[in-house]
């Protein structure tokens, strides 16, 4: 049976439900949505209106601001949110990973130390897995240690995605070769999946940055990369100190291209490269960046 129809001029958004949802949008992810936007936001919660049942804006406007609208808030802060990843994307911070970041994390390895790292905004999973591939490629070693890389994102539809852990042909181009067919596997048609050996080093959580975050211990590295764009520039301030709390003293944290950690929050850290940090205190006279 097919759906019911709907008057088409109930699917265009007024000028007072757009400010609604994208001050809640805000409000709960810390998303910045300009009345430029405006277009962008109605032809995405185009289906949610219809999924939800309502009839219009302003009655999902109602619906998501209400205590019974939990569930279809999150479904809409997911299809607010601008799901774009690759497998080795700004290769830069994986030189710096490999070249910098490994030594470091085998010294602690055989200290018998733990290794965890986060991947703040995992999308679709190629930036856990690209870290994975990287670590295990530098020093294959690190397969029998106590390492964990943490993938966490709003979105729990993509999450699952990234749980698949299966891409298409053109998706894995950005693999090198030699890692491609060392830890890729076929899937069938056009289909690649990541393999067991990189699999089971990543584990993947829904989690709002803007929210508490349940994690109990410290991270070696952060990679938080091409998130904290999409927020202004005061909820950007209050996340320098969160991560630096959950980085070790001579944790990294990496960042997006067009993102910088704000002059205030540079006490808490050091650059060491193009928006790569460390925590202040533990980088080498020589090393510093400007």
């Amino acid at each position: 049976m097919s759906p019911p129809s709907q008057d088409t001029s109930a699917m265009v958004m007024d000028d007072k439900s757009f400010a609604t949802l994208s001050a809640l949008a805000k409000a709960e992810a810390g998303l910045v949505l300009p009345v430029g936007k405006m277009t962008m936001v109605q032809s995405r919660l185009r289906k949610r209106l219809i999924a939800s049942g309502q009839p219009d804006y302003p009655s999902y406007c109602r619906l998501v601001s209400s205590p019974e609208g939990l569930e279809e808030r999150r479904q809409m802060i997911s299809a607010l949110t601008t799901n774009v990843s690759h497998f080795f994307r700004e290769s830069h911070h994986f030189d710096i990973l490999r070249d910098k970041v490994v030594p470091e994390l085998l010294r602690k390895t055989r200290a018998g130390q733990k290794i965890r790292i986060w991947s703040a905004g995992c999308s679709s999973g190629q930036e856990p897995y690209s870290i994975g591939m990287c670590l295990l490629s530098a020093a294959p070693e690190l397969a029998s240690k106590d390492l964990l890389i943490l993938g966490t994102d709003i979105d729990p539809a993509i999450l699952e995605k990234a749980e698949a852990a299966t891409y298409s042909g053109q998706q894995v181009t950005g693999i090198p070769e030699a890692m491609r067919k060392t830890y890729m596997e076929p899937a069938g048609g056009d289909q690649y999946r990541v393999g067991p050996a990189v699999r089971k080093l990543v584990r993947f959580r829904e989690l709002n940055l803007l929210r508490d975050w349940p994690m109990k211990g410290q991270f070696d590295a952060i990679f938080c990369r091409n998130v904290v764009i999409y927020f202004d520039s005061d909820t950007q301030a209050t996340l320098w100190p969160r991560f630096r709390q959950r980085l070790t003293g001579d944790g990294w944290i990496f960042l997006g291209h067009s993102e910088r950690i704000s002059d205030a929050a540079l006490p808490l850290f050091e650059p060491t490269g193009m928006t790569a940090y460390r925590v202040a205190g533990s980088v080498p006279p020589t090393a510093r960046k400007d």
